[in-house]
């Protein structure tokens, strides 16, 4: 099949090198740009079990895009405001940039920050169709390489320095242990030992299920004279939401974006020969981290009022942090890709059973959990036995960038952090595709949402294996230091 082809000629490109390599001090550059990519009104919105269509643009969806250059490796990073892309996506895009700007595929990084108010990049399911991208995939495919191209031309040299800063006020574990009888029962008829989005403020919470992350982790990148170029930054925070129904948003993360380009007094008229300043906010391991804190419920707010306060929030520590930073540019690049096998879950002969079952009976109701997760069971069923999952890492002068395709656990990051050869480093979300959540094996052992089958579609043990690849990656590229 097509994806089968590419990914051969991916492989090839990283068993040649991706083109690690050193040069004197001062030959550091890059460019930024942005990228429509906001859909036409009346597409399907998603986020939730249901899609309905969107009803108004209250904000435009890019994608925001970087290039780095040492002299002899090219790096590019795209953020897209999508809640996440079919690896096709990522597929056609990473072509289109090699053909048309020569960055090998291993050395482009594309991820989605997980906005719930966008349409679908998602398409059908590539794993059972010889899919072909839909226009909307399409465009969007076309709009990033656009955008890489962009920040190609807008090259100028360039000094770096990674920062960290805490932000600890909007992160809090989802998943949550209660009262024993009081967990309800899951959509297969089973009982799990956690809730995910538990009742607010209720006597019944006993603890949250996970850690979090509170830092926020970023690359500023400025002009030698001193002006700022961009900003790529992680947050573990899954999104905000609070948008107006049928609203079309690129939710807190360009909120951030914009706000930290005010902040830094670049949202004025620019010249129409400078290059543009972007700000650009990844989605961390958030997978089980959210805005909502369930032991002190906040009040209700208006549309937008608390994606504001978030955003302009995590902006403001950010410049805060950006005044102590030690740039450098005497920045170095490498990457390293690889497509590990892992098993796509599979229903048991007793959920098959339960599944047909179910959808026999019909649907119930629009928002039908059992006839949803039946559906989701039965695709399953008919996946291979095995499928290949990207994984990319990045070295940027001493920062280690990883990412997977998944909706990745606060855990799984956090370790990542520690045990990374490299350092400093941090985890990104989303990237190269979308393969749904990526729970601990431990969080599989307590159930809850994210580990149902169909919210979760690999085997147990995957986020073990795939993050011993990342590392043994990671250390590749410290070997090359």
């Amino acid at each position: 099949m097509k994806q089968q082809w590419i990914a051969g000629v991916w492989a090839v490109w990283v068993v040649l090198g991706v083109g690690v390599g050193w040069l004197p001090a001062g030959d550091f550059r890059a460019g930024a740009a942005t990228s429509n990519i906001t859909p036409n009104i009346g597409h399907d919105i998603i986020g939730g079990f249901v899609p309905f269509p969107s009803t108004h643009i209250h904000d435009e969806l890019h994608a925001r895009c970087l290039v780095l250059d040492d002299g002899q490796t090219r790096l590019a990073l795209v953020v897209c405001d999508l809640l996440g892309m079919d690896r096709i996506v990522s597929d056609e895009a990473r072509q289109q940039i090699k053909d048309r700007y020569q960055i090998a595929p291993a050395q482009v990084l594309i991820c989605a920050t997980h906005t719930h108010s966008a349409s679908s990049a998602l398409g059908e399911d590539s794993r059972l169709l010889d899919q072909q991208p839909d226009a909307y995939q399409h465009l969007v495919a076309s709009k990033i390489a656009d955008g890489v191209g962009r920040a190609i031309q807008h090259l100028q040299p360039a000094e770096m320095a990674f920062g960290k800063v805490s932000a600890p006020d909007h992160v809090f574990n989802r998943r949550w242990h209660m009262r024993a009888g009081t967990v309800p029962i899951n959509p297969f008829g089973e009982n799990d030992a956690v809730k995910m989005n538990p009742p607010r403020g209720h006597a019944n919470l006993v603890k949250p299920a996970g850690p979090t992350d509170p830092d926020v982790s970023f690359l500023a990148i400025r002009h030698r004279d001193g002006r700022p170029l961009s900003v790529f930054a992680s947050y573990l925070l899954h999104y905000v939401g609070g948008v107006g129904r049928g609203h079309v948003s690129a939710d807190y993360f360009a909120v951030f974006s914009e706000h930290l380009k005010h902040l830094l007094g670049q949202s004025g008229p620019v010249e129409f020969d400078q290059a543009p300043f972007v700000a650009m906010l990844a989605n961390g391991t958030s997978g089980d981290i959210n805005n909502i804190n369930f032991r002190t419920p906040r009040p209700r707010k208006q549309p937008y009022e608390q994606m504001q306060a978030v955003g302009r929030d995590v902006a403001q520590r950010v410049h805060g942090a950006m005044k102590d930073l030690t740039y450098r540019d005497d920045v170095t690049l490498a990457a390293a890709y690889r497509e590990p096998e892992i098993a796509w879950r599979r229903p048991t002969p007793q959920q098959r059973k339960w599944a047909e079952t179910t959808l026999a009976a019909g649907r119930q109701q629009e928002r039908d959990l059992s006839y949803i997760y039946a559906q989701r069971a039965m695709r399953l069923a008919a996946y291979p036995e095995r499928t290949t999952v990207p994984l990319q890492v990045f070295r940027i002068g001493n920062t280690c960038l990883g990412t997977m395709p998944f909706e990745i656990f606060c855990e799984i990051g956090l370790e990542f952090k520690e045990r990374c050869p490299l350092q400093p480093a941090f985890l990104v979300s989303l990237a190269h595709g979308y393969l749904g959540y990526l729970p601990a094996p431990r969080q599989h052992r307590l159930g809850g949402y994210e580990t149902w089958l169909g919210t979760n579609r690999v085997e147990p043990l995957a986020s073990d294996k795939l993050l011993q690849v990342l590392l043994e990656m990671s250390q590749e590229l410290q070997q090359k230091e």
